[in-house]
């Protein structure tokens, strides 16, 4: 019997947590924007909420002030991207240590993507930390904070092999990273057997699903091709023919996205972190279906 069945058997129902990802606005409005969508989303009571780092540093600047505005407008616990790109270790931890300073104590550790986007070719900075884990390494023996890093449950686009990528996510762990979070993927097998596979080698930080609601289907099947994540043909099939209506799309992506947490939650995952894309209704809609906003009910 698992876990969750045997808490409900005896009159308890367990909800895991749930943290949501922004990306930096460009504009005014889209900052103001993007504090209406995240103030519908503090009613579901994250864990925290995190803010993304363009390719290549590009959104460096707008990343900070987008932090600063939701701990200081909505007091949310803030967990901003920080990467290795284009940047030498000197500035690197000068932006961490500002943030820290700030009250910031969360930080996502990530090697990050050149200004070419995800299909570029990496070259770290010649006076920067060259990967993720050493970004980690210098993090955590600066700084009391809790360090998330990337995993990756189709193995990472430039990594030779699954077993390969694992071991770095070991090296993550072992240099101080406290969690991670898996980027996007539609079939839960492939995070099961990642999560069996990880915990087989050492892993014992939390891995933390990454739940993208599939609303733009043409959008995610190029993100996907970008990222190493595969959409399943089931999952296209459920769009075909009505790609352009919005409103539909939403309540089909939601739905999919429900059974999906469902079933990772039957499975023991405690916590989900919902990639947003700045945009509240299908994952405010997802939070309040699955009651992640109350991780304890006892049963009437």
């Amino acid at each position: 019997m698992l876990i969750n069945d045997f808490l409900k058997w005896i009159g308890i129902v367990t909800r895991p947590s749930v943290s949501f990802e922004f990306f930096p606005p460009k504009t005014p409005a889209g900052l103001q924007a993007l504090l209406k969508t995240a103030k519908r989303l503090r009613e579901l009571s994250p864990e925290f909420v995190s803010v993304t780092y363009g390719a290549g540093g590009s959104t460096r600047e707008t990343t900070e002030s987008a932090v600063h505005s939701l701990r200081d407008s909505l007091a949310l616990d803030v967990a901003p991207h920080l990467t290795c790109v284009d940047a030498s270790r000197e500035e690197t931890m000068r932006i961490a240590s500002s943030y820290i300073n700030k009250g910031v104590r969360k930080i996502v550790a990530l090697r990050g993507d050149p200004r070419e986007g995800a299909a570029g070719i990496y070259t770290p900075h010649p006076d920067g930390f060259p990967y993720a884990a050493d970004l980690v390494e210098g993090i955590s023996a600066d700084h009391e904070v809790d360090v998330y890093v990337s995993a990756y449950p189709e193995k990472h686009p430039a990594a030779p092999s699954l077993d390969f990528d694992i071991q770095v996510l070991k090296q993550k762990e072992l240099k101080g990273a406290t969690a991670a979070i898996t980027q996007f993927f539609f079939n839960n097998d492939d995070f099961l057997r990642y999560r069996d596979k990880a915990t087989t080698a050492g892993v014992s930080i939390p891995i933390i699903p990454g739940i993208m609601v599939p609303e733009n289907i043409r959008g995610i099947m190029r993100f996907a091709k970008s990222c190493g994540a595969s959409v399943p043909a089931n999952l296209i099939s459920l769009f075909s023919g009505i790609e352009d209506d919005e409103e539909t799309c939403r309540l089909i992506a939601t739905h999919f996205s429900i059974k999906q947490c469902e079933q990772l939650t039957s499975e023991g995952v405690d916590q989900l972190h919902i990639y947003t894309l700045n945009r509240a209704e299908a994952p405010y809609a997802l939070s309040h279906s699955l009651g992640l906003n109350d991780r304890l009910d006892r049963v009437a």
